[in-house]
């Protein structure tokens, strides 16, 4: 589709999460000299990664779990997406209590699709048995209403789960970095292979120019954060953005790509993926 400026439309999915709208304030707000236009679609991961599932994105963010079940759509773009150490999902519960004694237990999890998920069946499968899908922002307060055992939680929740008098029982990122000695990868920003190379490469290139824009300008990105992150206390947004925005935003690189086949081999190995022989890359 064709704006009316002549440029090429492409609809962009990402969450309202503060890192996808710091990456991606530069493309949206044509901050980034860009031969596309890019048309936003904001929605919850999950959401993201049920439509990526019927092609209905053209460049959008999934995670990392969704992409196993899409390469044969899309494409992994090395730039825009939430990798990291020291970012991973945790599991907290209402007490500190044995992880063992909750297998097969109401666990609350932020989607099926998720790496969140994802990660937990690879480390315990027990532990996936239970589970309850709601929207991330619900599974905090689930918990500590007592209509959930414990909770896989995600984005900046790992900030903010003491104001629920939760504790914290397993941090799923560390145990993937003392495993793997590699840092763990969430999200991906993914881009449709009907697309077509040339477009999909040029595509990289302007995301990574707009993640270096969003690092480089945060004041004039904050009112656009905030309003998207609702009730985000500020403090917990610069925490956020500091951690899920880095270098492996600006470019996987070599050890971003390691993780990436690490974390898909292993889902592969443990027989929770398909696999597949297509390139990652365009």
């Amino acid at each position: 589709m064709n704006n009316r400026d002549g440029r090429p439309e492409v609809l962009l999915g990402f969450s309202p999460c503060p890192n996808d709208t710091l990456i991606f304030y530069g493309l949206v707000h044509d901050r980034v000299a860009s031969p596309i236009r890019f048309r936003p679609v904001l929605a919850d991961v999950e959401e993201l990664n049920r439509r990526s599932m019927k092609r209905e994105l053209e460049v959008t963010k999934v995670s990392y779990h969704a992409l196993c079940h899409l390469r044969r759509d899309y494409y992994l773009l090395r730039s825009g997406g939430a990798l990291g150490r020291g970012c991973g999902p945790l599991v907290v519960a209402r007490t500190d209590r044995e992880l063992s004694g909750l297998s097969g237990l109401r666990i609350a999890i932020p989607g099926r699709m998720t790496t969140a998920f994802l990660l937990l069946q690879l480390y315990d499968r027990g532990l996936a048995g239970g589970a309850l899908e709601m929207p991330f922002d619900r599974i905090m307060p689930a918990v500590a209403r007592g209509e959930a055992d414990a909770g896989l939680i995600i984005h900046e929740s790992r900030f903010t789960y003491p104001l629920f008098g939760l504790h914290q029982l397993l941090d799923l990122g560390e145990w993937w970095e003392q495993q793997t000695g590699l840092p763990i990868p969430l999200g991906a920003i993914v881009a449709r292979r009907d697309l077509g190379r040339k477009r999909v490469a040029t595509i990289e290139g302007l995301v990574a120019s707009s993640v270096s824009y969003g690092r480089e300008h945060f004041d004039e990105a904050r009112p656009y954060l905030l309003r998207h992150a609702q009730e985000m206390d500020e403090s917990v947004l610069r925490q956020h953005t500091d951690l899920y925005v880095n270098d492996f935003s600006n470019d996987l690189g070599t050890e971003g790509i390691q993780a990436v086949r690490e974390l898909l081999h292993r889902a592969e190995n443990a027989g929770l993926v398909e696999t597949s022989e297509l390139d990652l890359f365009a």
